[in-house]
C-alpha cells in the first residue's frame, strides 16, 4: 500500500468495510461495491485479483455457519461451470485495455443493479442446463472484471427457497467462483505479490464488516437495505462510467 496516497488507502479501507457489511447481509454484493471504486484507486488489473481474494479466501470462514443450508444439487453444477469458464475471463483481463475494463466493471454493476431494483427475476424453473449456462457466464465475468455473481443472483432469487437458503447458496457460489478466478490468474502469471499484500491489508476490515452484516441480517428488513445498497452501487458506478 506504500505506493498509494494516504487518502487512497483510507478510502480503500472504508470501501472494504462497507462491502463486507453488504456481503454479510445479502450473501453477495461485495464485489459489486468494491470493484468500481477500487478500479479507480488501484487500477483494473490489480482490482480483479484483490477483490477475488477478498470474496473467496477472506470469506471462507463465513461458510461455517451457512454450509448446512446450501442446496448442493442446485449450486454444484453452477459452480463447476464457473470453474471451467474462468480461464476465458482471465484471458480477457490480460488482453483488454485497463480503461475499457474499468468501464465494463461499472457498466456491469449499473445493468444488474437496475434489473434488481426493478424486481426483474428469472421466471423459469431451476434446470441444470440453465444453471450451467449462467455459471459459465458468471465464471467468465469473474475472471475478467471480478464481478461474477449477478447472473446467478438473479437466477437464484427467482426460486422458491427461503432467503436463508438463497443467501447460503450465494455465499458458497461467490467463494467458489472467486477462488477459481484467483487460481486461473496464478496459472496465467498475472497474480503478483502486491495483490496479496493489498488483500491482506483489507481483510480485517472486510471480514469484520461481514460479521457485522451477518448480525444485521437477523435484525433489519433485508429488502429495503438491499434497495439502498443497489442505489448506492448505481450512483458510484454511474459516476465512474462518466468520469
Amino acid at each position: 500500500m506504500d505506493s498509494f496516497a494516504p487518502e487512497q488507502v483510507v478510502a480503500a479501507l472504508v470501501i472494504g468495510v462497507l462491502a463486507g457489511i453488504i456481503r454479510g447481509i445479502t450473501g453477495f454484493g461485495g464485489a459489486m461495491v468494491m470493484s468500481p471504486p477500487f478500479a479507480m484507486i488501484l487500477g483494473a488489473k490489480l482490482t480483479v485479483p484483490v477483490v477475488l481474494l477478498l470474496e473467496g479466501v477472506a470469506a471462507i470462514p463465513m461458510l461455517a455457519s451457512t454450509h448446512r443450508l446450501v442446496r448442493w444439487r442446485v449450486i454444484g453444477p453452477i459452480s463447476a461451470a464457473a470453474f471451467v469458464a474462468a480461464p476465458l475471463g482471465t484471458f480477457l483481463l490480460i488482453t483488454a485495455e485497463p480503461q475499457t475494463l474499468r468501464r465494463i466493471i461499472a457498466a456491469t454493476v449499473i445493468v444488474f443493479s437496475l434489473l434488481l431494483l426493478k424486481g426483474w427475476r428469472y421466471a423459469g424453473a431451476h434446470r441444470t442446463t440453465t444453471g450451467v449456462g449462467l455459471g459459465a457466464l458468471s465464471g467468465a465475468m469473474a475472471g475478467a472484471t471480478s464481478i461474477g455473481g449477478p447472473p446467478v443472483i438473479l437466477y437464484l432469487l427467482a426460486g422458491p427457497d427461503p432467503i436463508e437458503t438463497t443467501r447460503a447458496n450465494l455465499m458458497f457460489f461467490i467463494c467458489a467462483v472467486s477462488i477459481a478466478g484467483v487460481g486461473m490468474m496464478a496459472l496465467a502469471g498475472v497474480f503478483d505479490a502486491s495483490a496479496l499484500w493489498i488483500a491482506a491489508a483489507l481483510t480485517p476490515g472486510y471480514y469484520g464488516g461481514m460479521l457485522l452484516g451477518a448480525r444485521l441480517f437477523r435484525r433489519f428488513d433485508d429488502a429495503r437495505f438491499r434497495q439502498l445498497t443497489l442505489l448506492l452501487m448505481l450512483a458510484v458506478s454511474t459516476a465512474i462510467l462518466l468520469a
